[in-house]
């Protein structure tokens, strides 16, 4: 797969450490980021803010999200209860020179208003899917489910970043079923900090080795 101007990270369910892991690929590959729909702002900053604190990114490589609601919901969801509607039309990849590194809300199906899914914005940018995943019992069967997903409409995957404790088991069942790499596995650090960050970041593989 040669390099593409980006990747968008994706997961198998929500809080399995896609922000994480976005601050990890920001972090090592010196990337721009953008989460392009966040939702539950009532009760968090945002992922936003949360990336641009862990990877210690500068203001011109950060990105304000095309929608930001309130109540901590799956996206359409979230959007209604605000009374607006999410309209892929106004998903555009900002203009960046630099790698940028999209994150996303949710699992892949997660509908975004009525008739369109996470997974048709993905679609619409054009580029590969890293997939975030638990590394604990269960993960096979979401993350192949996940990976089908992806495949049924044509998005590039570029691999799996697994979360939580190293399962040599369960990383072959998903590079051998999944016909998918698992680009790293990362351990949970606490206290999640910039320095945890760098830590973490330094399992990822250089750019050139995902993208050769």
């Amino acid at each position: 797969m040669a390099e593409p101007r980006g990747v968008f990270v994706t997961g198998t369910d929500t809080d399995v450490g896609k922000t994480v892991v976005a601050a990890c690929l920001a972090a090592a590959w010196n990337a721009g980021y953008w989460k392009p729909i966040q939702t539950g702002l009532a009760a968090d900053p945002g992922d936003t803010a949360t990336v641009t604190a862990l990877a210690g990114l500068s203001p011109e490589r950060v990105f304000a999200p095309a929608y930001a609601f309130q109540a901590p919901l799956s996206p359409h969801a979230a959007a209604a209860a605000e009374r607006a509607t999410i309209e892929l039309e106004a998903l555009a990849r900002p203009a960046i020179r630099q790698f940028l590194v999209i994150e996303g809300a949710g699992g892949i199906l997660v509908p975004l208003n009525r008739s369109v899914l996470m997974v048709d914005l993905i679609h619409r940018l054009g580029l590969p899917a890293i997939l975030v995943a638990r590394s604990t019992l269960g993960t096979i069967n979401h993350t192949l489910l996940s990976l089908g997903a992806l495949r049924a409409r044509q998005v590039p995957i570029a691999g799996v970043v697994m979360n939580g404790p190293p399962d040599a088991g369960n990383r072959r069942a998903i590079e051998q079923f999944g016909r998918a790499r698992v680009l790293a596995e990362l351990p949970r650090i606490e206290p999640l900090d910039a320095a945890a960050i760098r830590t973490l970041a330094a399992l990822i593989p250089p750019l050139g080795s995902v993208f050769p």
